[in-house]
C-alpha cells in the first residue's frame, strides 16, 4: 500500500525546477535512502513529503490523511531546532501537540514541591477528556526504549543525546512514515551503531537522507536520486544502484554525444546548404529549432569538485613526539599518561565517543594547550593547516572570495597561480555565490568553503576535525582521493566509518570504560574493530607481565575448544550461504514489477533480506572472533 504519493510535482525557488514533474510513491515497509548533491533538493522533497512545504504544481497523496490518525508523518531535521528547550520530557511530549503541552505541565505540576492542587486537577481534567493517558505511557516507553532521563535538562545534553530525544520526539507520534535528515550528523560511532540497529527494527516506512555511505548500505532498501530536478528509483541496496547509474550515465553521454552530432549537421544545412536553394524546408527548420530549444533546456550534469593542496617544504622526520602527558577537565580525566611519537607521512585516525576528549587531544599535541604534566615535542619546520568543525575559522562579515583570498587576487596551488574566483569555481561556487555573504550558504557550501580555504594554505601537516559532515557522497570520495595523495601528516577526527577505513592507516581511540587511556591501534576503524573483538574474546590474562604479542598490540592466541573448532570450520560455508541468499533476495528487489507486489509482501521480502545480512554480520563478526 502506498502511503504517500507524489503526481507531477514542481517545486522551484528561483532558476531550474529544483524537482522537475516528479513521480514517486512510498510503501509501507520500506526503508528509501534519498541521494543527490548538495543542494540538489533532498531536503526539500523532505519537507514536501512531511507537509511543511506545499508544490508549486502537481498533488500529493497521504492515504489516511485525517482518518482515525492514520497517515501519520514525523520528520527530524538536520539542525536542532532553537524553540526545543526545558526537560527532555517536555521535548519529547512536544511530538503530540497541544495534548504533549498538557502531559509535560502535568508532569511538572505533579512532580513540584509543593503541590498546586488546583491547577494540577485543571490539567488532569484536560487530559481526561482527551483520553490522554495512553499517550503518557508511550511517551514513557520511547524514553525508556531510547535510554533517555525525562528529567534531564536538554540545553545541557551532548550534540549527539539532543539528536536522540529529537528522534524520540518523531517517534513518540507513532508514525507511519518517519523523515531523517542527516541523521548521523554530530553523533560518534557508538550512536552510529545503536541508530542503525534502531531502525533495522523500525516497522513504518523510512525515507531518510545520510552522507555516510556504511549507514545508507546497512539500511537502504530502495535508492532514490535527484538529478537535475529529475527523481529516478532504483530498486535494491547501494551497490545496485552504483552500477545500474554508471551504465545509465554512460548510455545518457552517448545519446547527448550523438544528439549533439546531429545539432551540428542540421546547424550546417541551415548555414551552407539554404545556398543552393530558392525555397526552405520549412519542416526540417522547425525540426532545427526545436533542436536548439531542448539542447538550451539540457541541464548538464553537476560538476565534481577539483581539489589540490597548497604543499610547503617536507618537515622534519619527527612531527610530533609526546612523553607522559596527563590533562585534566576539573576532576573529569581527560588524558592520562599518554606517551607517543608522529612521524613524517603518518595519516592517524582520532576515535572516541562524544565528550571524550578527541579535540582536547588534538589541541595538547599541537601546543594549543598545555598539559598538566608531560610534554611534548614539535618538529621542525612544520606548516599547520586546521580544519574546525565548528566552522569558527570562517568570517561572518566577509564573502566566499574573502575568506579564502584574504585580501589577495591569486593564490599558489600545486606550483601554480591561479585567480581566487577561478579556485573557488573548482570547488563548484559560482561567481554569485562566492560573492554572496556566507551567512546565505548551506550547511554543504560552507564545508566547501572550510575545504577551498584549508588547501589553500601551504601545509606539511593537515588537522582535520569532522570534516565530513554535510558533504555530498562525490565530494566525501574526492576528498578521500586528495588526501591518500598528501604527502604530509594528517590528523583525522571523524566519525564516518568508511571514510577512517579509507583514508588512515593507524588510530589513536579514547578508551570507552578507562577515563583518559588512550590506545594505539594500525589500520583504520575496521581494523582497530577486529582487534578489539580479538582482545575482548582473549579475556584479561594481562594482569602480569606483558607478552610480546601484547606488547605489539596484538592479543595472544587462545586455544579454541572441540566445539569451537568445528564452529570455525564451518562458518566459511555459512558465509558463503548467506551472501548467496542476500544476493538472491537482492536480485529479486531489482525486477520491474517487484513494488507492483502488495505491501504485506514488499515488507516480508524486506524484512528476509534485513535479517539474512544481520545473520552474515554476526557470522563475520563470529569469525573474527575465532580466527587464530
Amino acid at each position: 500500500m502506498s502511503l504517500i504519493t507524489l503526481q507531477d510535482v514542481d517545486f522551484s525557488v528561483g532558476g531550474p525546477l529544483l524537482l522537475d514533474h516528479v513521480n514517486l510513491s512510498i510503501e509501507s515497509g520500506e526503508r528509501i535512502a534519498l541521494i543527490g548533491r548538495n543542494g540538489a533538493g533532498k531536503s526539500t522533497l523532505l519537507k514536501l513529503l512531511a507537509g511543511d512545504l506545499k508544490p508549486d504544481d502537481g498533488r500529493i497523496l497521504v492515504e489516511g490523511r485525517g482518518a482515525g490518525g492514520a497517515g501519520r508523518i514525523a520528520r527530524l531535521e538536520q539542525e536542532v531546532p532553537a524553540d526545543a528547550q526545558g526537560a527532555v520530557f517536555d521535548v519529547v511530549a512536544a511530538g503530540l501537540g497541544e495534548l504533549g503541552a498538557q502531559l509535560a505541565e502535568f508532569h511538572h505540576l505533579s512532580h513540584a514541591d509543593p503541590v498546586d492542587m488546583d491547577a494540577l486537577a485543571r490539567v488532569q481534567a484536560l487530559i481526561e477528556a482527551a483520553h490522554g493517558w495512553s499517550l503518557d505511557q508511550r511517551v514513557n516507553e520511547v524514553l525508556e526504549r531510547l535510554q533517555l532521563d525525562g528529567e534531564a535538562p536538554f540545553a545541557r545534553l551532548s550534540g549527539g543525546m539532543k539528536r536522540r530525544v529529537l528522534l524520540a520526539r518523531a517517534l513518540v507520534s507513532a508514525p507511519d512514515v518517519l523523515l531523517l535528515d542527516e541523521p548521523t550528523n554530530h553523533l560518534d560511532i557508538e550512536a552510529i551503531d545503536w541508530l542503525e540497529g534502531f531502525l533495522k527494527g523500525w516497522l513504518g516506512a523510512l525515507v531518510f537522507v545520510t552522507h555516510d555511505r556504511r549507514f545508507l548500505r546497512a539500511l537502504a532498501t530502495r535508492i532514490v536520486e535527484i538529478d537535475r530536478g529529475q527523481v529516478t528509483s532504483w530498486p535494491g541496496d547501494w551497490a545496485n544502484y552504483q552500477r545500474r547509474r554508471e551504465e545509465r550515465l554512460n548510455a545518457e553521454a552517448q545519446e547527448s554525444a550523438r544528439f549533439d552530432k546531429r545539432l551540428a549537421e542540421e546547424e550546417v544545412w541551415i548555414r551552407q546548404g539554404i545556398k543552393a536553394r530558392r525555397t526552405r524546408d520549412e519542416g526540417r527548420v522547425r525540426r532545427l529549432e526545436a533542436m536548439r530549444n531542448e539542447r538550451a533546456a539540457r541541464r548538464a550534469q553537476t560538476g565534481n569538485v577539483r581539489m589540490e593542496t597548497a604543499q610547503a617544504g617536507a618537515s622534519g622526520k619527527k612531527v610530533i613526539e609526546a612523553k607522559d602527558l596527563c590533562f585534566a577537565h576539573g576532576r573529569q580525566v581527560i588524558v592520562r599518561d599518554f606517551s607517543t611519537t608522529i612521524l613524517r607521512g603518518d595519516r592517524i585516525g582520532l576515535i572516541g565517543p562524544n565528550g571524550s576528549g578527541k579535540t582536547t587531544l588534538l589541541k595538547l599535541l599541537l601546543g594549543e594547550l598545555q598539559p598538566d604534566s608531560g610534554d611534548v615535542r614539535i618538529g621542525t619546520q612544520l606548516q599547520v593547516a586546521y580544519f574546525d568543525q565548528y566552522r569558527a575559522t570562517l568570517r561572518e562579515d566577509w564573502n566566499a572570495i574573502e575568506n579564502v583570498a584574504e585580501g589577495r587576487e591569486f593564490i599558489e596551488i600545486g606550483g601554480r597561480r591561479k585567480h581566487v574566483l577561478g579556485y573557488l569555481q573548482d570547488f563548484l561556487f559560482t561567481p554569485e555565490r562566492a560573492r554572496a555573504p556566507i551567512t546565505r550558504l548551506s550547511g554543504g557550501e560552507r564545508n566547501r568553503l572550510l575545504l577551498a580555504r584549508l588547501f589553500a594554505q601551504p601545509s606539511n601537516l593537515l588537522v582535520m576535525d569532522e570534516p565530513t559532515n554535510d558533504l555530498d557522497v562525490e565530494t566525501l570520495e574526492l576528498l578521500e582521493e586528495l588526501l591518500g595523495e598528501y604527502p604530509g601528516t594528517l590528523l583525522l577526527v571523524s566519525h564516518d566509518r568508511d571514510f577512517l577505513d579509507n583514508v588512515v592507516t593507524s588510530t589513536m581511540v579514547m578508551q570507552d570504560g578507562a577515563p583518559g587511556r588512550v590506545g594505539e591501534y594500525v589500520g583504520g576503524y575496521s581494523d582497530w574493530l577486529r582487534q578489539r573483538v580479538q582482545a575482548a574474546s582473549a579475556g584479561s590474562s594481562s594482569a602480569g607481565a606483558k607478552s610480546p604479542a601484547a606488547a605489539s598490540g596484538r592479543s595472544p592466541p587462545r586455544k579454541h575448544s572441540y566445539k569451537e573448532m568445528r564452529e570455525l570450520e564451518q562458518l566459511p560455508g555459512r558465509i558463503e550461504a548467506l551472501e548467496t541468499t542476500i544476493a538472491g533476495l537482492t536480485e529479486e528487489m531489482n525486477s520491474p514489477d517487484f513494488y507492483r507486489r502488495d505491501s504485506a509482501a514488499i515488507t516480508a521480502h524486506g524484512k528476509a533480506v534485513s535479517d539474512a545480512q544481520a545473520q552474515l554480520d554476526a557470522a563475520y563478526a563470529r569469525w573474527s572472533a575465532l580466527e587464530p
